[in-house]
């Protein structure tokens, strides 16, 4: 478990969602989950998972899930197993609905940085030195570009299983999600929660 604060990058390229473009006065707070998604040992590679939850004073918190995937194209629809969070790109794989029609997400570390594999020589790490990674938006087949920054360190309170992360319920203000990939995420989604 991480947490940490966003703050939104003045001037960024419009994305055609609110929450993206809207330039926010004060960091929100945020929450967050690393973790790997098969279960392998630390020392074979495994699509890593990071979960983040944006609070929002005045509405609902926003959750954005993304694996690592590749960055360019199609690359960005693919998983990509890592061994570390070293260089890696976290992407949402699955598009949001916009105005301007499908958006992506990523974050990757910046400046990249040698990060352990191993959870708790992770947790050490960011420690001593809190992990800082951009998000970017992108059309499915467009450039990124960056929106926000966060910052994070390891949370005092230890990973809870009552934290469920809910991409599809609580999309970033000023999107939705296709219906198709509600029925895509759907069933992978119930099973990690304990739902089937």
């Amino acid at each position: 478990m991480l947490t940490g604060q966003a703050t939104w990058i003045r001037d960024a390229e419009r994305s055609g969602i609110d929450w993206v473009d809207d330039v926010r006065l004060e960091p929100l707070t945020v929450t967050a989950r690393l973790s790997r998604s098969v279960g392998l040992p630390d020392h074979l590679p495994d699509v890593l998972g990071l979960a983040f939850r944006f609070h929002i004073d005045d509405g609902p918190h926003t959750d954005v899930l993304l694996s690592t995937t590749g960055i360019g194209f199609p690359s960005r629809f693919f998983l990509v197993p890592r061994r570390s969070p070293t260089g890696a790109t976290f992407g949402t794989l699955l598009p949001y609905r916009s105005p301007r029609g499908p958006v992506l997400i990523c974050a990757r570390s910046i400046p990249t940085r040698a990060l352990p594999a191993e959870l708790g020589d992770l947790r050490r790490a960011l420690h001593e030195q809190p992990w800082r990674l951009r998000l970017y938006h992108a059309a499915a087949t467009g450039k990124w570009h960056p929106f926000a920054e966060v910052l994070l360190r390891p949370a005092a309170e230890p990973d809870s299983a009552e934290l469920r992360f809910d991409p599809v319920g609580h999309p970033p203000p000023g999107s939705t999600t296709y219906a198709w990939v509600g029925k895509v995420r759907g069933p992978s989604y119930r099973a990690a929660q304990g739902g089937a």
